[in-house]
């Protein structure tokens, strides 16, 4: 049976003129729900394979939950803010140690902005190989009122990007993706 470093090896990245290369960095977004786990668990075998430090960010929405014409709420939103950033670090934390059993290199960071901006600023700042998140898998309607964290991600993070969908998501969202129309 072959060492599994070699079953991964078709995730090596083209480098300049053709040459492979492996990622030495790979920078794994977690938002902590179920359909988060496919990937942690992907970067994670791809961290222990190429032998790449493994970064972990969580970014705390602060369009979708922090509303800045609430003026009069500030000491509330402040407290509240607070203890959403010591929940998302003490999670953060915890995935950095069960990560740091199998990967001998873990970086966390938690940031509070907007996702696929943060999310693009640290992969920059770190020299990310390779970006992977796992997606809610959302369509339609749903899609387009909430947005998609993955395609921003796609469109601001200019370095390879692996998308992983949860069974979950496929199970909740029966319905085809309105994007790939069949042929």
């Amino acid at each position: 049976m072959r060492p599994r470093r070699f079953q991964l090896f078709p995730l090596a990245l083209q480098g300049r003129r053709g040459a492979c290369m492996l990622p030495r960095k790979i920078l794994f977004c977690t938002d902590f729900s179920e359909n988060a786990e496919p990937a942690r668990q992907l970067a994670l075998e791809y961290a222990k394979a190429f032998g790449a430090e493994l970064i972990i960010v969580h970014v705390i929405d602060s369009w979708a939950a922090f509303p800045t014409y609430v003026d009069w709420l500030t000491n509330e939103r402040q407290d509240f803010l607070g203890r959403i950033q010591e929940t998302a670090r003490a999670r953060l934390d915890a995935m950095g140690k069960e990560c740091a059993r199998e990967v001998s290199e873990v970086k966390t960071y938690l940031k509070l902005g907007l996702p696929a901006k943060e999310i693009a600023r640290i992969a920059q700042e770190e020299k990310a190989d390779l970006v992977v998140l796992g997606t809610h898998g959302w369509t339609g309607v749903r899609h387009l009122l909430v947005g998609s964290v993955a395609r921003n991600i796609l469109r601001t993070v200019h370095r390879p990007v692996l998308i992983v969908e949860s069974p979950i998501s496929r199970i909740e969202s029966p319905q085809e993706p309105d994007e790939f129309p069949a042929s």
